[in-house]
């Protein structure tokens, strides 16, 4: 009988050898969704550029599971976000998603990811609120208020204590002008007006004309990073740069990806951001080198550097947990992560999942032909005002 025991467990076992080999040899699956056509276009090719990257610098294996990224364009229509999120999940079977290059993609997605247990990595969004709509959420981009609350206290110093806001009408828009203003009054500055700019088709002139007419010290601004080349030629047209009204704002205002295009009214132009393509590590060096090399060019921005860090979040995690982490527990071992990002020292927040970062400001200066982001003050281990407070 004890040999007949013996005999049927060892059969057992045998049989569920080749099944538990099955299960680490298969792949991690990772759903990137991202607005590969539509307005924010530049946004997932930036992405998609960088994790691609990621991959072929530190091979396509973590935890001995081979990495497999599964890339759908959302147009950046939230519905579409959230209905490609639960196929992936679903049918494609993912063990994460990823990327959202708006706001209201990533908040359509939350309640998707809380309710299947799957990690959500933000790497492009950046309204403050985002990551305590699901346990799940994990960024790797930045907050609004990272970076309007360095601008403003920055303005203050330097004597712009009269300004106007200008700044796109949804969720990072608001987030900016609210961050703003407070930071500005808190320093003894005032805030003369805010305009908000729809977000479709947005006609910059009567918005710029009013700025004009108020005669602030500055305006700040934040727009998506699109339309700034837009409104660069504007604030030249409707002579504010004459006037002695300085531009300043959040540093997708002049975005590395759209820099060149704006000509000679971006030189002088100073913002507050978490990434300049010009930071001056000899990581970051490396990483705009790589990146220009494999993209034709292609200069990275913030979102390439959001890309390329959540890639490397994800796959520590997986790393972590010896490749048979999942939801809670892929989610666990993102949260403390510090790292040297190309953008600096990096700290997901183990309490709120969000990111902590250093805020620059910066000065678009010409060099060698080029316009470039030169960064010349640093806020150092800047945390979300809001949850901070």
């Amino acid at each position: 009988m004890q040999r007949r025991s013996f005999a049927a467990a060892a059969l057992a076992l045998g049989a569920s050898l080749p099944g538990l080999a099955r299960a680490q040899a298969e792949p991690f699956k990772i759903g990137l969704i991202l607005p590969m056509t539509g307005p924010f276009a530049s946004t997932g090719r930036q992405i998609d550029a960088a994790v691609k990257l990621y991959l072929s610098e530190h091979g396509d294996k973590a935890g001995g599971r081979k990495i497999e990224v599964l890339l759908r364009d959302d147009a950046g229509r939230p519905d579409q976000t959230r209905q490609i999120a639960q196929e992936m999940i679903v049918n494609d079977k993912v063990a994460v998603i990823a990327g959202f290059g708006i706001t209201p993609s990533a908040l359509a997605v939350g309640p998707v990811a809380t309710q299947a247990r799957v990690p959500a990595v933000i790497m492009a969004a950046a309204t403050s609120n985002i990551v305590s709509k699901s346990p799940f959420f994990v960024r790797t981009s930045y907050t609004l208020p990272q970076t309007a609350t360095t601008m403003a206290d920055w303005a203050a110093k330097n004597k712009l204590k009269k300004i106007v806001t200008l700044v796109s009408d949804y969720g990072p828009g608001l987030d900016a002008e609210k961050s703003f203003r407070d930071r500005l009054l808190l320093d003894g500055g005032q805030v003369m007006g805010q305009l908000r700019v729809p977000m479709a088709n947005p006609d910059f002139a009567p918005y710029l004309q009013k700025v004009r007419d108020l005669a602030p010290d500055a305006v700040f601004v934040f727009i998506p990073s699109g339309p700034a080349v837009a409104l660069m030629k504007q604030f030249t047209e409707r002579g504010l740069d004459q006037a002695g009204i300085k531009l300043i704002g959040d540093g997708g205002v002049t975005d590395d990806d759209t820099l060149n295009e704006m000509g000679n009214t971006a030189v002088g132009v100073v913002t507050a951001f978490h990434y300049s393509a010009a930071h001056p590590s000899a990581t970051n060096r490396k990483f705009v080198a790589a990146f220009m090399a494999a993209n034709k060019g292609m200069r990275p921005n913030f979102m390439a550097v959001g890309g390329y860090d959540g890639m490397r979040v994800i796959c520590t995690a997986l790393e972590a947990t010896h490749g048979k982490g999942t939801g809670e527990a892929l989610v666990a071992a993102m949260k403390g992560q510090l790292f040297e990002s190309p953008r600096g020292p990096v700290l997901i927040d183990a309490q709120t999942r969000d990111i902590v970062q250093d805020i620059y400001v910066r000065r678009v200066e010409r060099r060698d032909g080029q316009l470039w982001n030169v960064e010349f003050d640093v806020n150092k281990g800047v945390k979300d005002s809001v949850k901070a407070d």
